[in-house]
């Protein structure tokens, strides 16, 4: 590859991401300023508000809305990092320069062998379609941190096991990443020992040191049916014929109240067992993993929780977004193409937050089919990534593709067993797994 090329594959994105970004910090700064309600509340007022309480040593325990894990008091005290700014233009500093260490993050791993650097651009992309929510809650952070797990646990399990802990502490679903992790052999045991002493001993401090570090546990169990849900387009239909339940302020978010609402989110809940049921039995067939399994697996589950979801927040998306950008940087994934939807779901999730909010809370008709597209690409985007990884693993991953020189090797014309044909050169480079990291035994 030419200087050049080289230089074009790095300055293009960072440009684009300039661009946008700008574009997403005039929002969060009111200079532009977009239909629907003030998506920076959650920041200036609920976040502030949080690190004032956390401040005297305590988790916010007599507000309901507290429903995160405790390192989550780190995200929203950070801002205390930058002394010379309000909490509010802190906080959205803080978020850019922890988007642009993840661009970073994407452009890096895919110069590697074996990835390519289309992670970037879905990256940029993504954050860009979801609009100004992106910068105004901490989910960016927690997903730099599981993108730099899953990318880093190809050669330091024992670091990805770390991030994987601190991020399930920032906000319980980068657990979901250990979901296609080996159970077996060195570096799985390294990862597992890793992220399992990191959780238990942060978990441990944070108990420590304030009290309410676990009340997140009990915060969310009473959750209702959230207008944005997969379970909620039941009732907005139900209202075109005369339901008389309402929509209301419950538990920080706005959600349905009336007849049917406690089946519909006992049928959510139902449907995420059956999720955890699935990835089970997937797990048990599937064997050992191959180099693509652990993000492959880890983007399928948190598809499958995030569709099933009683609540699916606009900030979901962007689990959902930095997942898709590391499977499309490893050349060998499967996930290509649910990777692919998501950013159109993204870019309709802006649509219906904020621009269309106050439709959807009135179940204006033209909302409701906006929200059953976007709900309907996470469904088949879910349905797709699960196939895909069950064919990609089949018979304990045999399923495979193997290079054709391999193949051929395996099954010689006379029928008898040949060895394989001495590699050199770029033959020898087309055998470096996918995830980049060296050949067994070396």
């Amino acid at each position: 590859m030419s200087s050049i090329s080289r230089a074009r594959g790095v300055w293009l994105p960072v440009a684009a991401w300039a661009v946008t970004r700008a574009v997403i910090l005039l929002c969060v700064l009111r200079v532009l300023v977009l239909p629907g309600p003030d998506v920076t509340t959650d920041v200036s007022v609920i976040y502030q508000n949080w690190s004032e309480v956390l401040k005297t040593g305590t988790f916010p325990l007599a507000d309901v809305t507290w429903q995160y894990p405790p390192a989550a008091a780190l995200a929203i005290l950070s801002p205390g990092l930058l002394p010379f700014l309000d909490y509010a233009p802190a906080f959205y500093t803080l978020i850019l320069l922890t988007d642009a260490a993840a661009l970073a993050l994407f452009l890096r791993a895919g110069r590697r062998p074996g990835h390519r650097p289309a992670g970037a651009w879905v990256w940029i992309a993504g954050v860009a379609l979801l609009g100004p929510t992106a910068y105004a809650r901490y989910d960016l952070m927690v997903t730099a941190v599981a993108a730099a797990a899953l990318f880093a646990a190809a050669r330091r399990p024992r670091v990805a096991g770390a991030l994987v802990a601190f991020g399930a502490l920032l906000k319980v679903w980068p657990v979901l990443l250990l979901t296609g992790a080996a159970v077996r052999g060195r570096r799985a045991r390294a990862l597992w020992w890793s992220a399992a002493g990191t959780a238990a001993g942060l978990t441990l401090c944070f108990v420590a040191a304030a009290p309410g570090a676990l009340a997140f546990l009990t915060f969310q169990r009473d959750r209702g049916t959230e207008v944005e849900s997969l379970g909620a387009l039941v009732f907005h239909i139900a209202r075109q014929y005369g339901w008389d339940g309402q929509v209301l302020l419950h538990y920080g978010s706005l959600e349905f109240l009336g007849p049917g609402v406690p089946l519909v989110s006992t049928v959510a809940l139902t449907l995420s067992l059956a999720a955890v049921g699935w990835l089970f039995l997937w797990r048990l067939r599937a064997g050992e993993p191959g180099p693509t399994t652990l993000c492959d697996a880890a983007f399928t589950a948190t598809l499958l929780f995030t569709t099933t979801s009683r609540v699916i927040s606009p900030q979901y998306m962007l689990w959902l977004v930095g997942l898709a950008a590391v499977c499309v940087t490893v050349r060998a994934g499967r996930q290509t193409l649910p990777a692919v939807l998501v950013l159109p779901a993204t870019g309709l999730t802006q649509l219906e937050f904020p621009v269309w909010f106050a439709h959807i809370v009135a179940s204006d008709l033209p909302a409701v089919v906006l929200l059953a597209v976007r709900n309907g690409l996470l469904v088949a985007a879910s349905l797709l990534a699960c196939r895909r990884l069950w064919v990609a693993t089949r018979d304990g991953g045999a399923g495979r593709t193997a290079p054709p020189d391999v193949v051929r090797a395996r099954r010689p014309a006379g029928g008898t067993a040949a060895a394989p044909p001495r590699l050199t050169g770029s033959a020898q480079r087309t055998q470096t797994p996918a995830d980049g990291s060296p050949a067994p035994g070396r």
